[in-house]
């Protein structure tokens, strides 16, 4: 008597065992499917034609300076925490573009190698 009260027990635990699994699968799957239906949906909703980011710059670890794509106009706006500023206009010409294999000054193409050769040869050898 007492075997066979263990063998149900035992087969109680293993089919709420299963249950449980059953469910979180379950659970899982809806969520996936909720989550892409969602994301479509926002996809679907936040598409525009008439703003652009062009290019982001980041000031500190909140703020940004941002020039922006509306229409025909350039905008250059100022994005902190709480707040969001129109800084100036630009026009197309204004804008211009860097070529790609002109560096800003200050900047310098030598890579992190070639600095750290010369500043081996200034250390003095023991």
């Amino acid at each position: 008597m007492y075997m066979i009260a263990v063998l149900t027990s035992s087969f109680d635990s293993f089919v709420q065992l299963i249950g449980v699994l059953v469910i979180f699968v379950f659970v899982l799957g809806i969520t996936y499917v909720a989550t892409r239906w969602i994301a479509g949906y926002q996809k679907g909703h936040s598409f525009n034609r008439n703003l652009k980011v062009i290019e982001t710059l980041k000031i500190t670890s909140n703020k940004y300076i941002q020039i922006i794509e509306a229409g025909d106009e350039y905008l250059v706006i100022a994005i902190g925490k709480d707040e969001v500023r129109l800084l100036t206009k630009l026009t197309r010409e204004q804008l211009g573009e860097l070529p790609a294999n002109e560096l800003p000054a200050g900047f310098s193409a030598e890579s992190f190698k070639d600095l750290f050769d010369k500043l081996k040869e200034h250390i003095p050898k023991k």
